[in-house]
């Protein structure tokens, strides 16, 4: 279909084939090492040295009362707390900062450079990590929260970038299949973004103006998404059961053909029920491409191309294996491996325009399938049982059938001794660093299989040499401070990840199911003694009642008074009714013609409309007095409390309306930002706060968290204006329920106008943090106003 030049594919395959003979020789190295079992002396000899400094004999009460106190590593902000205070935390950080230089910045370690470097990182993370451990900040503290995540991108003055990025992983997100896993791609993209900043910040120099490094880290992050996109939506699109046979191999003569020609084909026809998906692909990987493409020197384009083309044939040749051909030679199962390995991080470098570094090139080569081999181990019954073929699940089914069959934890351990002797010329901090990775990594498997599954695993892999089994499992089985850094990251990430996805999906049932329970209790009855007169202000208000609107604030007020602070359902029903009639009140009041002038309100002709003017007015005065009406009837707290807060309730109505009367005067003017956000929470603010603090007085909530709570509110409501403001520029009719461009229409003054789109989504995200970090203060379980803030920026209505 994607027609090519016959001399590219030469070229590519003379490119593949040299690769191919490259990781063929270091297979060969490997297979005699494996063979003449040199690796076990020369283990047996580091891992009796390496040991001195891992198994700790301490008298028995002392030994007890030590592991006593040690948290579980998955309690994040606990295990870095022990670390500090047993004086752990130095050696912790110093050994997985130098295994991240050593495995994803290929350096080598005994480098007085490279020592200077991890040295210097290791200090200022360990600074960043008491800090955000201290007593102020306690577990409330995500250290990957959005919000701590801006803040560093405010700090390099790339927050513009962040907003995109963080806007591209949704939109990537969204358009992951089900049959694929859109957190594990997520995190695979942040993973990748994360490496191409690591590699650019490296390749800084002292000397680098602020300037400079600005643009450097907006470059990386968009490098690093670029690149990263391959990932989900080549290898693990190709990988999963999405597109049918047809479309596969039409798929995959797209990307080869790019990676050919340098250039990104038109999609062309496309037969299969996948054409949307393919199409959004299609353009947002040929964007990626030309992007890459146009921050790349001429030479670094073409290792670029090449690498990444060994990467996709190698990546290829290892999809079509089938487990249950029983013929795959060594090599087959091997070389592959090797180049896949080895070329996914020699990418990065070409990537981001690195000069040539040979010494590099070789490192990462040589160190690439030792990585391969580890993640192949742990995942290995998980890889049998989609019918995978790796070396472990390969030996596995055919070990006792094939007595040629390399055992691939004899080549991991043959891996690590070359790497140690060969490649990193017996360093010692080398040593160090791989035996507590590879120690850590059979800890790690042990305790998640648990010790039978792990043993019978021994049992097939390791028995082939007794002596030394019996020293790595007396290793795994003693051995102390061997954990690293990136595996409690990972996992702090998952447990994050997952937590807010059951937050998220409680927060989307808690709003559609109270909203349910309000839209059923809104209805205001006829009264009984009807006249032969129709009452048209009774329908009036129910048919703007009877509209698809959020309910937003009476769903915050539910939540807080009943989760929040303890309050019974039934006897906040009149409050919730009291809010939304007051907000309904003041979207009829902003439609009328002498005010917005608006056509259209939740999907429906604006009450206006359909009744008239006068109608439309005193409905918006009777919807006011029912409000007051709901909240005398508060019967189940005491007097006091509800005429509190009905006082409080009329002095919001009145800010309210100043905001409104700002709004109206400021037609045709051009305002600040400040007397934009001071209207804004006039306008909105103001309202959001009514719904947290009226439950809060009701409970007899503290002052302090009152203030608080009126601080997330204050920006929450400028927040979710500034998202209407967008919305108004950008959203569509069909979602918004209202007319797009009305701001423009009317020459009202708003955050797009004021600051542009860009400007205005900064300000917005600005505003976030405020209130994301207000949070802090309040006293009590705040995971649905988190949530809330988060569904403010990210709807699309």
């Amino acid at each position: 279909m994607y027609s090519m030049n016959e001399q590219l594919i030469k070229n590519a395959d003379a490119c593949y084939q040299l690769a191919e003979q490259k990781a063929a020789d270091y297979y060969q190295s490997l297979y005699l090492q494996v063979m003449q079992k040199t690796y076990v002396p020369a283990l047996t000899k580091d891992i009796q040295s390496w040991k001195h400094n891992h198994i700790h004999h301490h008298r028995l009460l002392s030994f007890f009362s030590r592991r006593k106190g040690k948290p579980d590593s998955q309690g994040y902000h606990n295990y870095i707390k022990w670390l500090d205070s047993t004086g752990k935390l130095d050696n912790y950080l110093d050994r997985s900062i130098s295994y991240i230089f050593m495995r994803d910045l290929g350096k080598a370690l005994d480098s007085p450079d490279t020592q200077t470097r991890v040295r210097r990182v290791v200090d200022s993370l360990k600074t960043h990590l008491i800090h955000s451990n201290g007593p102020d900040h306690g577990d409330k503290m995500q250290t990957m929260s959005m919000a701590g995540l801006y803040r560093w991108a405010q700090k390099e003055g790339i927050e513009a970038t962040m907003i995109w990025v963080v806007n591209k992983l949704k939109i990537v997100s969204t358009h992951i299949p089900k049959e694929m896993d859109a957190e594990q791609a997520q995190r695979k993209l942040i993973k990748i973004i994360a490496g191409v900043i690591m590699h650019v910040v490296e390749e800084m120099d002292n000397e680098i103006t602020p300037e400079e490094r600005t643009q450097k880290l907006d470059e990386a992050i968009r490098l690093g998404y670029s690149y990263g996109l391959t990932y989900p939506f080549i290898d693990d699109l190709l990988d999963a059961n999405v597109l049918s046979a047809k479309e596969k191999k039409q798929y995959s003569n797209l990307i080869r053909t790019t990676l050919i020609t340098g250039s990104v084909p038109e999609l062309g026809e496309w037969t299969g029920k996948n054409m949307d998906l393919i199409r959004y692909i299609h353009l947002e990987l040929r964007d990626a491409f030309k992007y890459i493409k146009s921050h790349q020197r001429r030479d670094t384009r073409k290792n670029f191309f090449e690498q990444s083309y060994v990467f996709f044939h190698s990546q290829e040749v290892d999809r079509v294996k089938d487990l249950s051909n029983a013929n795959y030679t060594n090599e087959e199962l091997y070389i592959p491996i090797i180049l896949k390995s080895s070329s996914s991080r020699l990418i990065v470098r070409s990537v981001i325009s690195a000069p040539a570094d040979e010494g590099f090139d070789n490192r990462t080569f040589f160190y690439g399938i030792y990585n391969q081999l580890a993640d192949d181990f742990a995942d290995m019954f998980d890889d049998m049982k989609e019918g995978a073929v790796t070396p472990y699940t390969y030996y596995m089914k055919y070990h006792d059938k094939r007595q040629d069959l390399i055992n691939p934890f004899e080549l991991y351990w043959t891996v690590i001794s070359h790497l140690i002797h060969n490649v990193f010329h017996s360093d010692p901090k080398t040593c160090e660093v791989i035996l507590d990775r590879a120690i850590n990594g059979l800890k790690r498997f042990k305790e998640r299989m648990g010790k039978v599954k792990y043993n019978e695993v021994m049992e097939l892999f390791a028995s082939g040499n007794p002596e030394f089994n019996r020293v790595i499992q007396h290793m795994v089985q003693k051995a102390d401070d061997v954990d690293f850094f990136d595996k409690l990251i990972r996992d702090h990430m998952i447990t994050i990840m997952k937590n807010e996805r059951k937050e998220q999906e409680d927060f989307l049932d808690t709003i559609e199911n109270v909203r349910i329970q309000i839209n059923n209790i809104l209805n205001i009855p006829q009264t009984e003694n009807v006249s032969l007169m129709k009452e048209p202000i009774i329908d009036a208000a129910n048919y703007s009642l009877e509209g698809d609107g959020k309910r937003l604030r009476p769903i915050i007020t539910w939540v807080m008074g009943t989760s929040g602070y303890g309050l019974k359902s039934s006897a906040i029903v009149p409050l919730l009714r009291s809010l939304e009639y007051m907000h309904t009140a003041s979207l009829i009041f902003d439609d009328l013609p002498s005010q917005d002038n608006a056509s259209t309100r939740r999907g429906h002709p604006t009450l206006h409309q359909v009744y008239n003017i006068a109608i439309a007015e005193l409905t918006g005065l009777f919807l006011t007095q029912k409000a007051i009406e709901e909240q005398a009837s508060l019967d189940q707290f005491d007097a006091k409390t509800v005429l509190k807060l009905i006082q409080y309730s009329a002095q919001t109505t009145e800010v309210m309306c100043r905001g409104q009367a700002m709004d109206l005067d400021s037609i045709g003017k051009p305002l600040t930002l400040e007397q934009l956000n001071k209207m804004c929470f006039y306008k909105t603010g103001k309202a959001f706060e009514a719904s947290l603090i009226m439950p809060a007085i009701l409970a007899h909530a503290k002052e302090f968290e009152m203030e608080a709570l009126k601080k997330f509110a204050h920006h929450a409501g400028i927040a979710f204006q500034i998202k209407d403001d967008l919305l108004d520029v950008e959203g569509e009719l069909n979602l918004l329920g209202k007319p797009i461009g009305k701001d423009a229409e009317n020459n009202h003054s708003t955050f797009v106008s004021i600051l542009g789109s860009d400007g205005a989504r900064i300000e917005m995200w600005e505003h976030y943090c405020l209130a994301m970090e207000s949070l802090q203060e309040v006293p009590r379980n705040t995971s649905f106003l988190k949530h809330l803030m988060n569904y403010i920026v990210n709807r699309d209505h």
